[in-house]
């Protein structure tokens, strides 16, 4: 019986191939398998046209980096920067302390400096992602194509919270990495850094995925959202602003920082997702800042220590420590000692995930909130607030708790005051400023004893200051006059 069927497969197969037809699996480099039928010799596949080449090749598979590679190193650029040095450095004059007895000093002007990082294009019209760090206080910022076209850049919006920033440069028809989902990416996934390490263009390195929501506390900033991909995919200076890509070609997040004690690579590195750099980039895109979105909650990381002082029944989630007054979260009923472990349908394991998930969000949004209370489980529904607490989006130029607009100061007026940071006043209405005194022009340098450089680090501090309690709702900001008399003002945010 078996010498039977053995001779009848041995038919079944040679039919099929003098019929001229052979079915056989191709797996590329992607999640699906693709059916591609020999028929009389000729190819009949459903692989698209620009993946038929790729997926024709022997053995290729999910650890084929080239496919990935060729769709993603032409469009990383090469991201230079200018800085014009502010510091001067002192010598002695000895012709001067011969005539008058005493050391004499000469100004001397220190030479520009330069750094160079990483770029992504995202649109054939020229938008590319960057770092904030690779083009943060830069003069003058250029863009190297891989084709070694050149362009000088102009700088749309930043978020130092995420540490993203949007350039755009004249040009079209270029080339873009399509954007990938980076919540479908998985622990032990294969994905490839694509940057200039040491000014090594179009450099392609290939690692795993390690980690997902890694929080480093790399980023100085009050509202910070650090949710990193950790990879050992190796990235060096200069891969800042890159592409983290996976195996399809398509971006999943943009290379940030390198866990290292020497300043080079050493292990592993890290990426800010698209799932946030796509949202900040539509908010800058569309409104000129990022809208951000404010559960009103102080978290505490959740270990066995807490869970034991607390009686808490789980080591997931993140647990409430306090509940700012008239925030989203207390409209909502949230109380202090609650632990959120779900936003939305999205599991809440740290408040990491929690800092994500919400900076996805902008103000007027509303969120559902899984809350463990007491044991027992419970949903609330919050409707997140913006930086003042309302919920409206904010303008660019609105700041409607401070009534100004604000404007970074000139190299002329740095020059003329002998400063190199600080933001002036502008158009002022009623408001928290005017009402302290603050006149038209005032140049705002210190808040709260936090150095301001931009509009962005004063609204973190103003954020700080109103999640405060009702006491600590006060502002003291350093500063002087376009005449160079420095001033000391204390704002209520209070009233």
């Amino acid at each position: 019986m078996k010498k039977v069927l053995k001779y009848l497969c041995g038919i079944i197969v040679v039919v099929a191939v003098s019929a001229g037809t052979t079915w056989f699996v191709l797996q590329k480099a992607s999640p699906e398998v693709v059916m591609t039928k020999v028929v009389n010799g000729d190819t009949v596949s459903t692989v698209p046209v620009q993946y038929q080449r790729f997926a024709s090749l022997p053995h290729a598979g999910e650890t084929d980096f080239t496919n990935a590679a060729e769709l993603s190193v032409n469009a990383v650029v090469h991201v230079k920067t200018t800085y014009k040095s502010q510091s001067r450095s002192y010598m002695s004059d000895p012709f001067f302390e011969f005539f008058f007895g005493r050391p004499g000093q000469q100004q001397r002007e220190m030479p520009a400096q330069q750094a160079s990082g990483s770029g992504v294009i995202i649109s054939q019209d020229g938008y590319i992602v960057t770092n904030n760090h690779v083009i943060d206080k830069a003069h003058q910022i250029q863009v190297v194509l891989n084709d070694k076209r050149e362009f000088d850049a102009t700088l749309v919006g930043t978020d130092p919270n995420t540490d993203i920033a949007l350039l755009k440069i004249d040009a079209t028809d270029l080339p873009v990495i399509l954007m990938g989902n980076s919540d479908d990416l998985r622990v032990g996934e294969w994905v490839l850094a694509v940057g200039n390490p040491f000014n090594l263009t179009s450099t392609v390195t290939a690692g795993i995925v390690s980690a997902k929501a890694r929080n480093i506390n790399i980023l100085n900033t009050d509202m910070k959202i650090e949710s990193f991909i950790q990879t050992d995919a190796a990235v060096n200076p200069g891969n800042s602003g890159g592409a983290l890509v996976n195996t399809r070609g398509e971006l999943v997040g943009i290379n940030t920082a390198i866990a290292s004690q020497t300043g080079s690579y050493s292990g592993y590195s890290f990426a800010v997702p698209t799932s946030i750099v796509q949202k900040v980039v539509s908010d800058i895109k569309q409104f000129g800042i990022v809208q951000r979105a404010i559960l009103g909650v102080q978290m505490q990381e959740i270990t066995p220590e807490l869970k034991k002082e607390k009686n808490l029944t789980t080591l997931q989630g993140a647990y409430v420590a306090r509940v700012v007054e008239d925030g989203a979260a207390y409209k909502a009923g949230v109380k202090e000692g609650d632990v959120i472990t779900g936003i939305d349908d999205t599991p809440i394991k740290t408040g990491t995930d929690l800092q994500e998930q919400i900076g996805r969000h902008r103000p007027g949004d509303t969120v559902t909130l899984t809350i463990l209370r007491k044991g027992s489980l419970m949903t609330l529904t919050a409707e997140l607030t913006n930086r003042q607490g309302g919920t409206t989006l904010l303008e660019k130029t609105d700041n409607a708790v401070l009534g100004a607009q604000f404007e970074e100061l000139s190299d002329k007026m740095k020059e003329k005051l002998g400063i190199d940071y600080g933001i002036q006043v502008k158009n002022l209405k009623s408001g928290k400023l005017k009402n302290a005194g603050i006149p038209q022009d005032f140049i705002i340098l210190k808040a709260n004893n936090r150095v301001i450089r931009t509009e962005e680090d004063l609204n973190e501090v103003v954020d700080n200051a109103l999640a405060a309690s009702e006491r600590d709702k006060v502002l003291f900001i350093t500063g002087c006059t376009p005449q160079g008399r420095v001033q000391y003002y204390a704002v209520n945010l209070g009233e």
